[in-house]
């Protein structure tokens, strides 16, 4: 799919799409809860098509149209499916790796190449520390496990989902256990969310000190859920105030646990001057932080090693992709400097890099210069319709297939 873009200036009001983050907590918290729960404010996203496909592989049963989704775990961990397809959803393949494993039967999960090139290093330790099969192939881990429950030492520098993927099993654990975090831990705000959810389905989960987190086993009760606004997708909409847009998101609670609103201190500093910012705990925001340095003041981010292994190496593509309306940004191993740009029009089309924040970010930048993204469709992963919601904010933006 190819997106042109022309120049435009938004404004308006768009409300936030459902957090897919805490969706898929929501969701899988449901059918670990001993009950029949409805989940609502839902998004067919891919990444939440992906987990509920892989509930369902595991025996729950799941209804679900749209925006909600009624789960009866009645058959949960019990009837299961010998293959999941986690689509490109790095959340399902690594919240559900140590309920399979838990199972104690082998248990196949499939996904795209580049998910499965994505680090999964924690729970292949995990697994040679407590004699577990662990194979992994180009598209697919296949596991085979065994009793789940006790202390389990994580390195915290990788994921925050390895952490949450374990705090999930030891949930369904009748003894619970312990997870403890090897420094340094990054993502926190990632956990934060987990336990607020779980103590949401009455579960108990909780540090009981800075890098150590106890959990009760069957401790969740049924609950109805509602998905909170979504801080992550909100931000590429509070963006355009940055570029001389008036655009007001709603629906996002100044409660939440979510890291990524960690934006909203962060876009003054942009606008303000060149600033220096630390993304450790947030990167999700890398893409259009830097798109939105880029047409203000520059900046230099710190914490961004981690950026090399998401959707795609988003720190190179957005190097790849500034360049062509701009200058070329400085990668190093965790840090990323990004100049004050004179922007141009780009004589070639922007590449979406399978990658739906790098199509977002970029989608930014051409309000102001115009111009072409080939595989906008990346998108669909979290933010289906993002482009209509711009339209509706005055953006001019025109949508046809590559073949056309």
């Amino acid at each position: 799919m190819i997106a042109k873009i022309g120049k435009c200036r938004l404004c308006g009001e768009a409300f936030a799409p459902p957090s897919k983050s805490m969706a898929h907590r929501l969701i899988l918290l449901a059918a670990l809860s001993g009950g029949s729960c409805k989940v609502e404010n839902l998004y067919a996203s891919e990444d939440v098509l992906a987990m509920i496909d892989c509930i369902k592989s595991l025996g729950a049963k799941v209804s679900f149209d749209g925006q909600a989704a009624q789960i009866d775990d009645s058959a949960f961990l019990k009837e299961i499916s010998p293959s999941l397809n986690c689509r490109e959803s790095g959340n399902t393949l690594r919240f559900l790796i140590p309920l399979c494993l838990s199972t104690g039967k082998t248990v196949t999960l499939n996904g795209s190449k580049r998910l499965m090139e994505r680090p999964q290093e924690v729970y292949e330790q995990l697994c040679r520390e407590n004699g577990f099969e662990y194979i992994r192939s180009p598209g697919s881990v296949t596991v085979r496990g065994g009793h789940i429950g006790g202390e389990y030492v994580l390195d915290g520098s990788v994921s925050s989902q390895f952490i949450t993927g374990m705090i999930m099993a030891l949930l369904n654990a009748p003894e619970g256990g312990t997870v403890r975090i090897q420094p340094p831990f990054e993502s926190r705000p990632y956990v934060e969310m987990t336990l607020r959810a779980v103590s949401e389905f009455g579960g108990e989960a909780y540090f009981t000190d800075p890098l150590t987190i106890a959990v009760k086993g069957k401790s969740l009760t049924p609950k109805n859920a509602v998905t909170e606004g979504d801080y992550s997708n909100a931000a590429f909409l509070e963006a355009f105030n940055c570029i001389g847009g008036d655009v007001k998101v709603k629906g996002l609670s100044d409660a939440s646990a979510q890291g990524d609103k960690a934006y909203r201190e962060f876009f003054p500093k942009l606008c303000s001057g060149h600033a220096e910012i630390d993304i450790s705990d947030c990167p999700d925001l890398g893409p259009v932080l830097m798109a939105v340095a880029a047409m203000n003041h520059g900046a230099t981010f710190t914490g961004t090693r981690r950026l090399a292994a998401k959707e795609s190496d988003r720190g190179e593509a957005m190097r790849e992709e500034l360049k062509k309306v701009g200058e070329e940004i400085i990668c190093r191993e965790n840090s990323i400097t990004v100049p004050t740009m004179p922007l141009k029009p780009p004589a070639e089309p922007i590449y979406g890099h399978n990658d739906h924040r790098i199509v977002m970010a970029m989608s930014l930048v051409l309000t102001k210069t115009g111009g072409e993204i080939v595989g906008a469709e990346a998108v669909a992963k979290t933010f289906p319709n993002y482009f209509d919601v711009i339209k509706s904010l005055g953006a001019d933006v025109k949508i046809t297939e590559k073949d056309c």
